[in-house]
């Protein structure tokens, strides 16, 4: 951190030192940039627990007692990987000097957070008495809204080309984590399947109030006396961590269980609706920590998640000066 801001720092003095020193041979003015760009993500960390679940691929073999887990795998990457688009209102102070506000609205690619495969969830198997078997896999999708003020500092133009440099943060507006699940049970007496049940679910986290960081470096090419083309490669790097989680969809081989308890789930409010905390403790509306005073008709307490959305993208687009 200390090391990015050094450098943002250096950058400032140097623009605002060429913005001084150099005659400026084009006025002061506004322009406008629409555009399309496509990230690919830059760091993997492991995700965060689904459900309950761990963030792992598991596979388990056997049934009754001999249901035994055969193959692990811890599953990471981020969600930094995706589309965006965006429009941009920029000012320039002078031939060297501006500043731009992009306001972005950004899909990342949906990422496998969680899975399992045949395990046993019956607490008691026996040959003659149902035993079932689940298998599921929970995959995640951000979408979000940003407003992204940056400052810019122009290279020059040689040939219609107009290399230029900007750093500046990333302010989310709106945005929130889906999470979706599929479940299916199986269950079985003896060898004999009796029963075939597919749950589908689906979390939406909204996150706590965060600050990232960009830096990109572009080129314009000038198509016309007001119209140019851009291209830029950015790199941004932030995390975000969830405040609220809420199921606002449970269905039982297509029919709606959101507020019915089943055989595989118990509805409550707390089932529904979870608060994220940096920590829990005794007084803690958690079974783990404070199972005596659970209330199950309030939300329930958890450790906040915390998810990057770190990537490296090439946006390309068009530009408008005035």
């Amino acid at each position: 951190m200390k090391k990015n801001l050094f450098l943002l720092g250096l950058l400032v003095c140097s623009m605002a030192t060429m913005a001084q020193t150099e005659k400026a041979d084009k006025p002061e003015s506004w322009y406008f940039k629409i555009g399309g760009s496509y990230f690919n993500q830059t760091a993997s960390t492991e995700f965060p627990t689904v459900g309950g679940q761990p963030a792992n691929r598991d596979v388990y073999s056997g049934t009754l007692a001999s249901n035994k887990l055969v193959s692990r795998e811890g599953v990471t990457g981020s969600f930094g990987q995706g589309f965006r688009s965006g429009i941009t209102a920029g000012y320039r102070f002078s031939a060297r000097l501006g500043v731009e506000v992009a306001a972005n609205y950004y899909t990342s690619n949906t990422k496998t957070m969680a899975q399992t495969t045949d395990r046993m969830v019956t607490p008691a198997p026996s040959a003659t008495t149902p035993v079932t078997y689940l298998s599921f896999t929970a995959e995640g999708q951000i979408k979000a809204f940003d407003v992204a003020p940056a400052l810019v500092m122009f290279l020059g133009e040689a040939h219609g080309f107009e290399p230029y440099t900007k750093v500046g943060v990333i302010v989310p507006i709106h945005g929130t984590l889906d999470i979706e699940t599929n479940r299916n049970y199986s269950t079985f007496v003896g060898a004999n399947k009796v029963a075939n049940t597919d749950a589908y679910s689906k979390d939406v986290v909204k996150p706590n109030p965060t600050l990232g960081f960009m830096a990109s470096i572009g080129t314009s090419y000038k198509l016309g006396k007001h119209i140019s083309a851009f291209a830029e490669l950015e790199y941004r790097n932030f995390t975000v961590h969830g405040k609220t989680k809420e199921t606002t969809d449970y269905t039982e081989n297509g029919v709606d269980k959101l507020n019915t308890s089943t055989s595989f789930r118990a509805a409550s409010y707390s089932a529904n609706h979870t608060n994220y905390h940096s920590s829990i403790d005794s007084n803690s509306n958690n079974t783990l920590t404070n199972a005596a005073g659970f209330d199950n008709t309030k939300a329930t307490d958890d450790l906040s998640t915390y998810v990057g959305i770190s990537g490296l993208g090439l946006t390309l687009g068009l530009k408008y000066s005035l």
